[in-house]
């Protein structure tokens, strides 16, 4: 949500900014804004809309500018105005502020400085922060005290980025329940909420810690921290570059990150495969096989997506591990008293790394003494650091707000978690282990058998285009996919559909099947095959038009469904990697042929960094 470029150098700053918000638009957003120091003065451009807008704003001579901030807005407080868009100033005018985050107290602190004369114009709760520093600098304090007892009176989350007109070159940033990553240049310093704006730059990054204060100029960083210098050994490399975050020739970063999956999933399990004893080496999570038996319960909490993954997890780790797994959505977990006894563990799935409700509910387990285990795509998050230990997916920049390669990947990761408990508690002989390993070993290959047939996934999907809801039905293992089929479908072509175990169809949803109501049904040769096509001949019944995902060779589901799109056979465990990729095809065309914006869907942000 929101994004955050601050630049100090010797370069013009605007183009660092402009440059940098445009990597940032996929986290969403709906107004934009740039103040850059100009002699003694701050020149603020604000605008509703997409960063292309505000490239036309003519920033006068301010145009050579050094130093800056910038900001995409997602709105939280306030509709999106030029007025609500940041930066935000202070009562005086010569400091501005940038924020991802609430602030909670936000209230009570407008009307402390309503009583002392101050006025507002917007209805953000930013702009009572940026006149709180404004308020304290007027004090006689500079910029970065200012900003420090500024945000002792606040209770919220923040990232932020600030400006003043009296301290040339220098920035000041904190962040608290936000990220901010600073890029070290050479004679210049980059500040940002996410790394995609500085690898253009640099790719020398040090992640700010939680309640971190940092004062950025073009010589160098220095810090609130018990390391004020910011040493040279906080400093973490970078490992991917420009080039992973372009579209490559797609015409929409979803419809590349969805084909780069062979790829994303052969670094997956790339060096975690042990063909040998038949099982999976996961040195990141720090558990030994006497510490897999110990395990006597799981615990999965995520959010969306990454929940889907944790419910397929919960399949195939109790199957292989015979370890019962509860699966939490962070946002409800956080908020009740939940039972976590001893020898349970916890896996906290993000793609990002940063999503607010799921480090809340790490936060909370960590407190009740449960160890806590990461799966994350981003290095250097706040859940990558947080956590005892983990797994990476290792699946590279995911651009596309919708997820894809990552959904993919953190399920693949699930698998290999499941063959190692399984081995370890020796509920799985060698010889099934191995046999999975190669099952698993052959899965990239078949992903690259679908992708080859997304030509006919198009041509079913333009059939949708009027579409008005959509059902889902899967079984077992199956029934998250359909979860995530639908909400993919939702997410970028705002058509109503609704994932169900397709048992349940009969419960309530079979009162909504005619003849204008597609349903999607996974129906793949496995043990729950029989029962759902069942389910098929239930809804033909009522007249409703099945779409099936089928096992290559199948002919006889042919004779009931409407339409047919095949996947390579493979062992009952594994089939989600493959069955959710003809779904992310479907939705991505559906989706294009009624004309969305697929990686920036209306109302939606990459990474949720608030509650």
């Amino acid at each position: 949500m929101c994004g955050i470029v601050g630049y100090v150098g010797n370069g013009r700053a605007l183009d660092v900014l402009l440059s940098g918000l445009k990597r940032l638009e996929y986290r969403g957003y709906d107004s934009a804004g740039y103040s850059l120091q100009m002699d003694d003065s701050l020149v603020v451009r604000k605008c509703i809309g997409r960063v292309k807008e505000l490239e036309e704003m003519n920033p006068g001579d301010a145009i050579n500018a050094t130093t800056g901030i910038a900001h995409t807005r997602w709105a939280t407080h306030g509709e999106p105005t030029t007025v609500n868009a940041h930066p935000h100033s202070d009562f005086s005018g010569r400091i501005s502020l940038v924020h991802n985050g609430i602030i909670e107290n936000y209230k009570s602190l407008r009307k402390k400085l309503v009583a002392q004369g101050i006025s507002f114009e917007s209805e953000t709760d930013t702009e009572v922060l940026a006149k709180l520093v404004g308020s304290e600098a007027g004090k006689g304090k500079n910029l970065f005290d200012a900003v420090k007892d500024a945000l002792v009176q606040v209770r919220g989350t923040y990232g932020i980025a600030v400006l003043s007109a009296d301290q040339p070159s220098t920035l000041v940033a904190a962040r608290y329940g936000s990220p901010l990553v600073v890029g070290i240049g050479d004679g210049e310093n980059i500040v940002a909420s996410d790394v995609a704006a500085i690898v253009a730059h640099t790719r020398n990054v040090i992640y700010l810690e939680e309640g971190e204060i940092v004062e950025i100029t073009s010589g160098g960083i220095s810090s609130n921290s018990s390391d004020p210098r910011m040493t040279r050994d906080r400093i973490q490399h970078v490992d991917w570059d420009l080039a992973e975050i372009e579209k490559d020739g797609f015409s929409h970063y979803m419809l590349k990150e969805i084909n780069s999956q062979p790829e994303s999933l052969r670094n997956a399990f790339r060096g975690r495969i042990d063909l040998v004893n038949g099982t999976s080496r996961l040195g990141g999570l720090g558990m030994s096989e006497s510490d897999m038996r110990g395990v006597k319960r799981i615990v999965i909490t995520a959010c969306g997506t990454s929940w889907h993954s944790g419910l397929i997890g919960k399949y195939v780790i109790e199957k292989l591990a015979r370890i019962p797994v509860d699966v939490e959505y962070a946002s409800e977990f956080r908020y009740r008293d939940p039972v976590l006894e001893d020898g349970t563990v916890m896996f906290v799935i993000s793609q990002s790394g940063e999503t607010a409700d799921t480090l809340a509910a790490l936060r909370l387990a960590k407190k009740r003494g449960i160890r806590t285990l990461g799966i994350v795509n981003v290095v250097g998050s706040t859940i990558a650091r947080e956590t005892d230990s983990g797994v990476y997916i290792h699946a590279g920049p995911e651009i596309g707000v919708a997820s894809t390669k990552a959904f993919t990947g953190q399920t693949m990761i699930l698998s290999l978690i499941a063959l190692a408990f399984g081995r370890a508690k020796g509920n799985l002989t060698r010889e099934d282990g191995i046999e999975l390993c190669r099952a698993i070993m052959e899965i990239p290959e078949k992903v690259e058998t679908i992708l080859g047939g997304c030509d006919s996934i198009m041509e079913i999907a333009r059939q949708f285009t009027y579409a008005s809801n959509f059902l889902y039905l899967g079984r077992g293992v199956n029934y998250p996919v359909a979860l995530e089929g639908a909400l993919k479908l939702k997410e970028i072509s705002y058509i109503h559909a609704e994932g169900y175990p397709a048992a349940e169809m009969k419960h309530g949803p079979i009162a909504l099947i005619d003849d204008m109501m597609p349903v999607t049904v996974i129906a793949v040769k496995d043990a729950a095959y029989e029962k759902v096509m069942s389910n098929i001949h239930e809804v033909k019944a009522r007249r409703g038009r099945v779409l099936a995902i089928a096992t290559e060779g199948d002919n006889e589901i042919r004779t009931v469904a409407d339409w047919v799109l095949e996947i390579p056979p493979v062992t009952d465990i594994l089939v989600p990697l493959l069955s959710v990729i003809p779904l992310q095809l479907l939705s991505y065309y559906v989706a294009v042929s009624r004309g969305c914006d697929v990686d920036k869907p209306r109302n939606l942000a990459k990474s949720v960094t608030v509650e």
